[in-house]
């Protein structure tokens, strides 16, 4: 397949899917602004509005990934491109998205609680906002993309693909390497990199972006004041690691940094 052709596809995939985020977040923000007095009733107006919403975008993120992956693969080994359908559960993290969008409310009456004013409490519920749904439509995409990669024995490896003007040291040192598809994708909270499965030729070895790679350790050379292509000093381990969380899976994210579960409650 052509660099053009790969590039096509993916910039038009990029285009549809990023318009398909910036309009949720912006309709979720809207609502949760005009909630009223941030009360239980106005959480439960709040989800009665927003879920017939949100949970559409993420089926069409899942359709959206599954023919714009059977495009590729169709365009690297020949054939039609046939997207078969995914399915996508409503509870992505495991958890019912009722009681994950009602936890920018909670954010509110906790800040209340610590006396902050209720424009900076309206702030955090709104940040909290943004980071849920922009998540769910990750996981979407992600969940997407192992079923739609699962169904073809042709494709044994994919890579992550840089999204947008700016990226994480994490990503970007990820997007270097080869993965197997049988692995899911793994993220952070606010990641937006996408998946391309790997040619023929493209996947004999682990580091497939040899120029980016060592661009990367200069940037973090350069951001530490260390550099050690060993990845001791600093050691990269304690900045690019794979862990899993209890909602969202494999999780990009930098050692020593612990999510909580069911035993960190009390009583539980």
């Amino acid at each position: 397949m052509s660099e053009a052709i790969q590039a096509a596809l993916d910039a038009r995939y990029a285009s549809i899917t990023v318009g398909l985020r910036q309009r949720l977040i912006a309709l979720v923000l809207q609502v949760f602004g005009a909630t009223g007095n941030y009360r239980d009733a106005d959480a439960d107006a709040f989800l009665e509005r927003i879920m017939p919403a949100v949970l559409g975008t993420q089926q069409q993120m899942g359709a959206l990934t599954d023919a714009y992956l059977s495009q590729m693969v169709a365009a690297m080994y020949g054939g039609s491109p046939l997207a078969q359908g995914i399915s996508l559960p409503e509870s992505l993290r495991g958890v019912p998205p009722e009681e994950v969008y009602r936890r920018p409310f909670v954010s509110v009456w906790t800040a209340l609680s610590e006396g902050k004013p209720l424009a900076e409490a309206v702030r955090q519920g709104q940040t909290r906002l943004t980071s849920i749904t922009g998540t769910d439509l990750q996981l979407a995409r992600t969940e997407a993309t192992r079923q739609a990669l699962s169904r073809d024995s042709r494709v044994q490896f994919y890579r992550r693909v840089l999204r947008g003007s700016f990226n994480c040291a994490m990503c970007t040192i990820a997007s270097t390497q080869r993965y197997r598809k049988a692995s899911l994708m793994p993220i952070h909270p606010g990641c937006d990199c996408g998946t391309r499965p790997l040619a023929p030729g493209e996947d004999r070895s682990q580091v497939i972006d040899d120029r980016l790679l060592e661009a990367a350790h200069a940037a973090v050379a350069k951001g530490t004041g260390e550099s050690d292509r060993g990845g001791r000093l600093p050691d990269y381990r304690d900045v690019i690691i794979d862990r899993q969380h209890g909602e969202l899976g494999p999780l990009m994210a930098i050692r020593r940094q612990n999510f909580t579960g069911p035993a960190s409650i009390p009583g539980q």
